[in-house]
């Protein structure tokens, strides 16, 4: 499976560690930074959004310091439906309910271990659909 990931400057050491603990079991479209110098985090929440938006990926990661700035880039974009995720229940959760198709994280605020847990979460949970699929399709409307 491919998936996008990006990072500001804030999030690059964790980009880069999801990448080498998942290693081969993913495809990686690393959207960038490629370094810890200053960046800014709208940058790369639109560039993972627009592949998404342009079906290069299903799903994608992105992260900053706290999750919120990029993921609130991201969810500009339609079809988008970025999560800012704090746990793995809210990982599961999002997309059970909410089919969610993009992770935010923020790396100053959730441990790498409980980071793992909600990447686990996310890719490993299915969409319910139901009830649900109703509540997800007026997101676009």
């Amino acid at each position: 499976m491919k998936i996008a990931i990006a990072s500001d400057h804030a999030g690059y050491d964790v980009k880069e560690q999801i990448k080498k603990h998942y290693g081969d079991q993913y495809e990686w479209l690393d959207l960038g930074t490629d370094s810890e110098a200053s960046v800014d985090y709208p940058d790369f929440g639109h560039k993972l959004a627009q592949a998404v938006e342009q079906n290069e990926v299903a799903k994608g990661i992105i992260i900053c310091g706290t999750g919120i700035g990029i993921s609130i880039a991201a969810n500009r974009h339609k079809g988008v439906r970025a999560a800012l995720c704090t746990n793995a229940t809210m990982a599961k959760l999002t997309r059970l309910h909410n089919d969610a198709n993009v992770l935010a994280l923020g790396a100053r605020i959730t441990g790498f271990e409980v980071i793992l847990d909600c990447v686990d979460a996310f890719m490993g949970t299915e969409f319910e659909g139901g009830r649900h699929e109703r509540r997800v399709n007026k997101l676009d409307d």
